[in-house]
């Protein structure tokens, strides 16, 4: 309660959705190495995610790579790589293969919908407070339901990520998670990669005491438009990095490239291939392994 006096709750109309049927989440055959097997419900969008991992890990086809000149980073940007003195990452279809809030949203009955406003978002087309109260009013979650599915669907890391994040702590790079999502979700993907709580930057949840939704803590500079570059800039102000790297897919991840904030933008399409976004980037990347080659 200490915590909900402190923030400032920004309430959300409640849309009338249809709420999880926990009798068949609870008899639905567990997912094999974390998206191999599909759900009852959802074979064709896990499907989809599947393919879109797989091409993280495997050679693109030269009509894909072909369309963008920056696949190949300068040497300016293989110096400032190497000597990266901190990292930020985005967390959904970058650290993580899924987008966290449609991943609630699916459990909870509210899956296409709230997609259609992720997709919204990532592209640039909304801004980024507008789309996140529309999507939490579409899912109203409780604390039971955010606390059911952080336990039935653990976090998905892509491929190579943990083992960048091994190299760049092992380089005495400093590591941080700046999303637009929310912290009960990204905590568990932190501790996962031995990333201090105290380098996330993200949204929060707010429950009342008896476990109902009151909205979100707008205090939070990621809760709106613009947010993105504000918290990093804070990092770099802070601590007082000489060279900073954001990494992510979407327009808000770009965004974060400004004076005061990132000095360079890779784009990891691994997951979700922005165009718009991708062809702006310092160094578009499919695979965390070319960012590792470079570091060793």
């Amino acid at each position: 309660m200490e915590a909900l006096m402190r923030a400032h709750i920004v309430k959300v109309p409640v849309c009338h959705v249809k709420q999880c049927n926990y009798s068949l989440l609870t008899a639905s055959a567990p997912r094999l190495a974390g998206y191999l097997n599909q759900r009852v419900g959802g074979m064709m969008r896990r499907s989809k995610l599947s393919t879109s991992v797989a091409a993280s890990i495997q050679p693109l086809g030269a009509s894909t790579t072909e369309r963008f000149d920056n696949t190949l980073p300068s040497k300016e940007l293989l110096d400032l790589w190497r000597n990266v003195n901190a990292v930020c990452f985005d967390v959904d279809s970058t650290v993580c293969v899924d987008e966290g809030i449609d991943e609630f949203a699916e459990f909870c009955g509210a899956g296409k919908a709230v997609a259609e406003w992720t997709s919204r978002a990532m592209n640039g087309s909304v801004t980024f407070q507008e789309a996140l109260s529309a999507r939490l009013s579409l899912i109203n979650p409780s604390l039971i339901q955010l606390q059911d599915y952080l336990e039935k669907r653990p976090p998905r890391l892509s491929p190579g990520i943990a083992e960048l994040v091994k190299k760049l702590k092992a380089k005495h790079v400093d590591v941080y998670l700046v999303s637009g999502g929310f912290r009960q979700m990204i905590n568990p993907v932190a501790s996962i990669l031995d990333i201090p709580r105290e380098n996330i930057f993200a949204n929060q949840l707010l429950f009342g005491e008896s476990g109902e939704f009151l909205g979100f803590d707008d205090n939070e500079p990621t809760s709106r438009s613009g947010g993105k570059p504000i918290a990093v800039q804070q990092i770099r102000k802070v601590r007082g990095y000489q060279t900073l790297g954001m990494i992510g897919d979407g327009a808000t991840d770009l965004e974060a490239r400004q004076p005061g904030g990132a000095d360079f933008f890779i784009c990891y399409g691994g997951v979700q291939l922005r165009e718009a976004v991708a062809a702006k980037a310092d160094w578009l990347v499919f695979n965390f392994k070319d960012l590792i080659n470079i570091l060793e």
